[in-house]
C-alpha cells in the first residue's frame, strides 16, 4: 500500500512539473527601441499587441541606443525568466537585435543561469523558482529580420547620430569582432534578407533593405562586410539560401541558416509600428512555428 501512495505521489508530482512547462516567444528590438524596458506587454517597437505572434510572446525591451554590453543585462533577464527549468522560448530579433542576441549566447550562453519562475516582477527580473542552476538557456531556434550581426555601413559612413554607443557597435568591422559568430551554443539563427532598398543604397554594398545590406542580413561570415545580391545581378555574388557558401565562396557563420530571400524587393527594413516589412515576414513564420 505505502509503494502504491508513493508511486501515486511521484504521479502527481510529474503530472504538476510538466503542466507548469511552458513555451514562450520573445521578440528582441533592435536600433531605437520604443517599448517600456521590463514590461515584457509592451509591443510598441513591433505594432498592436493584440497580433498573434507567436506562444506567449514577450517583448524583450532594450533602450536601442546604448552600448549592446551596457544594455545585454536585460536580455538575459528575458532569458533567466522565460528559457529557463522546464520552460522553452522561440526568439525573434529585428536588426541590431540580432547583434544583442548573438553577443548573449558567445559571452554567456556557456555560464550557468538560475531557474526562474517566469513571474516577473516590476523591472523584469524574475523570482528563483527552485534554487536550481542550469547551463545556459532553454532555446529552440532564433529568426532574424533583417539581422545587423555583420554591422551596417550606414555606421560607418556616419550616417546615424556618431555619438550614440549603438552607432559606434554598429560599425562594421566593430560588429563583427565583438564576439565569435559561429558560437551560437548550437542554436540555429535563421535569417530573412529584405532587399527594397532606397534612400541609402549607394553606400551599402550589393542588395539591402535601406539600413542593412545582404552580408549582414545573410549571416555572411568575415572581417568586413561584402558584396551579396539575388539572383540575374551579373555584378554582385549570390547570397545562397541554407548554409551554403555564396557565390564567389564566401561562407556564412556556424549555425546560420538563410531561410528568406526577398529576390522581388517588396519588402523594407522597418516595422513601423504595424508589424510591416521584413518584420511581418518573420511573423507570418512564427506564427506556424512557435507553439
Amino acid at each position: 500500500m505505502r509503494a502504491i501512495r508513493s508511486f501515486c505521489a511521484l504521479c502527481l508530482f510529474l503530472a504538476s512539473s510538466l503542466a507548469a512547462a511552458a513555451n514562450y516567444t520573445l521578440w528582441i528590438n533592435g536600433r531605437t527601441g520604443g517599448g517600456a524596458i521590463g514590461n515584457y506587454s509592451d509591443f510598441n517597437y513591433w505594432g498592436p499587441s493584440t497580433v498573434a505572434a507567436g506562444v506567449n510572446k514577450k517583448a524583450v525591451d532594450w533602450d536601442g541606443r546604448n552600448s549592446i554590453a551596457t544594455q545585454n543585462g536585460k536580455v538575459r533577464d528575458a532569458l533567466d525568466c522565460f528559457c529557463t527549468g522546464t520552460n522553452w522560448c522561440y526568439i525573434v530579433t529585428h536588426s541590431a537585435g540580432d547583434l544583442m542576441m548573438g553577443y548573449t549566447l558567445a559571452n554567456y550562453g556557456g555560464s550557468q543561469r538560475l531557474k526562474k519562475n517566469a513571474s516577473p516582477a516590476t523591472g523584469g527580473v524574475c523570482g528563483n523558482s527552485d534554487g536550481s542552476s542550469q547551463l545556459g538557456w532553454n532555446i529552440k531556434w532564433v529568426r532574424a529580420a533583417s539581422g545587423a550581426a555583420g554591422g551596417s555601413e550606414l555606421s560607418d559612413a556616419g550616417s546615424w547620430t556618431t555619438s550614440e554607443p549603438l552607432v559606434q557597435d554598429l560599425k562594421t568591422s566593430t560588429a563583427r569582432a565583438m564576439y565569435n559568430h559561429n558560437t551560437t551554443r548550437n542554436v540555429w539563427f535563421y535569417m530573412y534578407a529584405a532587399a527594397r532598398g532606397t534612400a541609402y543604397s549607394a553606400l551599402l554594398p550589393g542588395q539591402d533593405d535601406e539600413v542593412v545590406a545582404y552580408h549582414s542580413t545573410g549571416g555572411v561570415s568575415g572581417s568586413s562586410g561584402s558584396s551579396c545580391c539575388n539572383p540575374g545581378d551579373w555584378f554582385c555574388n549570390d547570397l545562397t539560401f541554407g548554409t551554403a557558401a555564396n557565390q564567389g565562396g564566401r561562407a556564412k557563420w556556424g549555425w546560420h541558416s538563410v531561410v528568406f530571400r526577398d529576390d522581388v524587393e517588396n519588402y523594407n527594413h522597418y516595422a513601423g509600428g504595424s508589424w510591416g516589412g521584413i518584420v511581418g515576414v518573420v511573423r507570418s513564420a512564427v506564427v506556424n512555428t512557435a507553439l
